[in-house]
């Protein structure tokens, strides 16, 4: 086998939870192969590289192994390369507390309190 169809190479290496899910990313424009949009029926090959927007994240994979059928996570996970850069550090901000029963805010409190919520 030396090709397969998308949705069912997305879904049979656990990027997507079913197989019409990654047809729907696949129709909504959310996966694309070798920077090309990508239909549900696009073949993918090894060495093809495989951008699927999964959830919040964008994952940036290269086909290694072509397989139709679903298998376990360790021999899904042999599969693919995964290429998604690391997400970007997360500034911690400080969070704003207020004393347990100290009512509730006044109006140049909540002033103070929305400024820094924007921010």
């Amino acid at each position: 086998m030396e090709s397969t169809r998308v949705d069912r190479w997305l879904w049979a290496v656990r990027l997507t939870k079913t197989r019409s899910d990654a047809a729907a990313a696949c129709r909504g424009g959310h996966v694309r192969v070798n920077d090309r949009p990508a239909k549900p029926a696009t073949t993918v090959s090894p060495g093809d590289e495989v951008r699927a927007r999964v959830g919040p994240t964008t994952r940036i994979v290269e086909v290694v192994r072509v397989i139709e059928k679903r298998v376990g996570a360790p021999d899904a996970a042999t599969c693919f390369i995964d290429r998604t850069p690391p997400p970007p550090p997360v500034a911690l901000l400080p969070v704003a507390r207020r004393d347990r029963g100290a009512g509730r805010p006044t109006k140049r409190e909540r002033r103070v309190l929305d400024k820094f919520r924007q921010s």
